[in-house]
């Protein structure tokens, strides 16, 4: 009975001492729950463990896991000996290294790709124990090239019957996959009624992702304004990084909801004898068709949006109007502008033409001219202003009242618009000669030069004769404005007396010369 119970006593003891050293020898792991590391870098997965035993009765195992798929080994260390796996395609590219504390170990992985982003795991063996494991999560990142944006370079309708394609962007050889939004100025674009963005992704050999993005929508006019451009999103260890395409713009055709008829030349008011040139435009840019036409004659239209009226006159003063037609919305719109062509008739002189007057008598002449705007009348003689006013008074008549009266009629408005007459005036009477009679002129040249200007109308008759009463050819007589003059070579060999004879049916004047030869 005792000796029984002494041996049950001692298989209690021992069954209490051997879970005792299991607990002791406890493994516990610890690691990471994820590491991040950049494509073509190295990355380092500590893997750290807890143990009462020695590092020698211990197996170290590393293994990976895509997904939820089959563990493969890649590393091991048992005791002193150590085996990689030399078909795993990290042969050549990982290696482990302990810690400093010796209670952990290290894997380090170079030139990562983007197959590395998987599961590791860490599975430490002890003679006691069952296997215990640690994990981490690799997570492989690479930044893509920067993206690309390709607009569309025909014309998009607002009347199109389904959505526009407005462009597509690409950006290529990320990882993980990059994502791909939209911009309408500064606002991102999602899919609605009128929007539809479509992306699709393609997993290079390489195993980076390009993602290709296209936009369709539904135009408006207000979009021809509108830039658009694409922002790429990709993973970093931080925030993520961006980068945007370059700004496009599209060309919109819309439909004219206004059109305008404006008179393009000239600037400011019209005259009679101008060149008009009308022009016509809607604010659309969609194929459309353009008539003007006078609306006083229905017969004149042109189908066009540019009209030009040469040499016009007052008749072509009234309304014009523009018709601009859309054929593919079945729409016409018009407007109109009024057209005043201004006038200045010719000047109307009253007396006119030629006026004949005696010796003191008075004349009191006139001149207007008919225009649509204010006039301004202005008098010359002999290119000298002598009245500013549509009247001209000539009092006492004299022979130097004779001559050539220019009435010109101006509109100050309107540069170059003006109109001009003329008034030939002739005071009648008896010659007067101008030059004096001279006593004695003496010379010894063997030619003299004499003048001799007479006054009076009709235009006196001037003849030279000598005191003989020898007639001297003058060559030739020049009528004036109030009169005429004449001009003779007297040859000369010794004295001589030269008289000018002016003579018309009123009378007759005569001057002497006496001419005394020098030898």
């Amino acid at each position: 009975m005792a000796v029984r119970d002494t041996a049950s006593l001692l298989a209690g003891l021992l069954l209490v001492l051997f879970h005792t050293w299991g607990a002791w020898a406890a493994v516990e792991v610890t690691m990471k729950d994820q590491v991040v590391a950049a494509l073509r870098e190295t990355a380092k997965i500590t893997c750290m463990y807890t143990s009462d035993e020695g590092r020698g009765s211990m197996v170290i195992q590393w293994l990976f896991r895509k997904g939820t798929g089959d563990r493969h080994k890649i590393w091991e260390q048992a005791g002193m000996v150590t085996t990689i796996n030399k078909t795993s395609s990290y042969a050549n590219r990982i290696s482990v290294n302990d810690t400093e504390t010796d209670r952990g170990v290290v894997l380090s992985i170079s030139d990562l790709q983007p197959s590395d982003d998987v599961e590791f795991i860490c599975r430490i063996k002890s003679i006691s124990e069952d296997p215990v494991d640690g994990h981490t999560i690799l997570k492989v990142y690479g930044k893509p090239d920067h993206p690309t944006i390709e607009g569309v370079t025909t014309g998009i309708s607002v009347n199109a019957d389904s959505l526009s394609k407005i462009g597509t962007c690409k950006v290529r050889n990320g990882y993980p996959k990059p994502n791909i939004t939209w911009y309408r100025n500064t606002t991102p674009l999602r899919n609605t009624e009128k929007v539809n963005v479509v992306a699709s992704s393609t997993k290079e050999s390489s195993g980076l992702f390009s993602v290709k993005s296209e936009l369709t929508m539904k135009v408006d006019k207000e979009d021809k304004d509108a830039t658009f451009y694409c922002e790429a999103n990709y993973f970093t260890p931080t925030d993520g990084g961006m980068m945007e395409t370059s700004k496009i713009k599209i060309t919109v055709i819309y439909p004219s909801t206004y059109v305008d008829l404006w008179v393009e030349s000239p600037k400011g008011r019209i005259k009679e004898g101008d060149t008009v040139e009308f022009r016509c435009r809607g604010d659309g840019n969609a194929l459309e068709t353009y008539s003007i036409q006078n609306l006083k004659n229905s017969n004149v239209s042109w189908d066009e949006d540019r009209v030009v009226l040469e040499n016009v006159t007052r008749l072509d003063s009234g309304d014009y109007e523009c018709t601009l037609a859309n054929i593919d919305i079945d729409n016409e719109i018009s407007n109109r502008t009024s057209v005043f062509v201004n006038y200045l008739d010719k000047a109307v002189l009253n007396p006119s033409d030629t006026v004949l007057m005696n010796k003191g008598d008075e004349l009191k002449a006139t001149c207007n001219a008919l225009s649509s705007l204010q006039t301004n009348t202005t008098w010359f003689k002999n290119g000298k202003k002598i009245s500013e006013e549509h009247s001209l008074a000539l009092k006492a008549a004299t022979f130097d009242t004779s001559g050539t009266y220019v009435c010109v009629v101006t509109v100050p408005e309107v540069e170059g618009m003006e109109t001009s007459g003329s008034l030939h005036v002739h005071v009648e009477g008896k010659p007067e000669i101008q030059e004096e009679a001279v006593n004695e002129i003496e010379t010894s040249e063997e030619t003299i030069n004499l003048n001799c200007h007479a006054k009076g109308y009709p235009p006196p008759k001037i003849t030279w004769t000598t005191s003989e009463g020898k007639d001297i050819n003058s060559g030739s007589q020049m009528e004036t404005d109030s009169g005429a003059k004449s001009q003779v070579t007297v040859p000369l060999t010794s004295n001589v007396n030269v008289s000018c004879n002016a003579s018309n049916k009123f009378g007759t004047h005569r001057v002497l010369f006496n001419i005394k030869f020098k030898t």
